[in-house]
């Protein structure tokens, strides 16, 4: 086994690896297959050593992925799995390490886009304006607030909303926004 192991040493195929790990998992990229990382980057390599090592760096990446690590926290996880038994190698924690420096943001993002399940607010715009016409005569020069939302999921088109608002429904949303503040005030304090 020990002459097996310097196969699946190396920096650019293991880099290669953690790149397609992360686009196969975080990015959608679906047609990156076991097969295909594979045959690109350890074509000599024992399908079960791959199997093994494909295990262990999806583990190592999804655990540093989905707690966020900083660099320190990275430097220390990756030191203890180092001196685990079945662990990493130095030279893999340092491959590890650089591929998290660089693709962390990215990850990060990824990871914030999946966790949502419905549209966010991307654009807000609003303003004031004073009704020139209206059916009714005492409704003309009355200010009216118009907002105006875009709304939507990154890579979809968006959505347009568009609201107008006269004094009584303005002061009436200032309430209920303030009822939610406070509420999520007394929720959030701690004691």
């Amino acid at each position: 086994m020990a002459a097996e192991q310097p196969q699946l040493e190396g920096s650019k195929p293991l880099s290669g690896l953690l790149s397609g790990l992360a686009q196969a998992t975080y990015y959608g990229h679906a047609g990156i297959t076991e097969e295909l990382l594979r045959g690109q980057l350890y074509p000599e390599a024992a399908p079960h050593e791959f199997r093994a090592l494909l295990a262990k760096m999806s583990g190592v990446l999804k655990s540093v992925a989905s707690a966020d690590m900083d660099l320190n926290q990275l430097e220390a996880f990756l030191t203890a799995q180092t001196k685990k038994q079945g662990g990493i190698t130095a030279d893999q924690a340092a491959v590890i390490a650089k591929f998290w420096k660089n693709h962390r943001t990215k990850i990060r993002e990824s990871l914030i886009n999946q966790s949502r399940w419905d549209n966010t607010l991307k654009n807000m715009n609003w303003r004031v304006d004073l009704k020139s016409q209206s059916r009714h005569v005492d409704q003309v020069n009355t200010p009216v607030a118009i907002v105006e939302m875009e709304l939507g999921k990154n890579g979809q088109e968006s959505e347009f909303l568009c609201l107008e608002f006269d004094e009584a429904k303005v002061n009436q949303m200032l309430k209920k926004l303030s009822e939610i503040e406070e509420s999520i005030t007394a929720l959030t304090q701690t004691t």
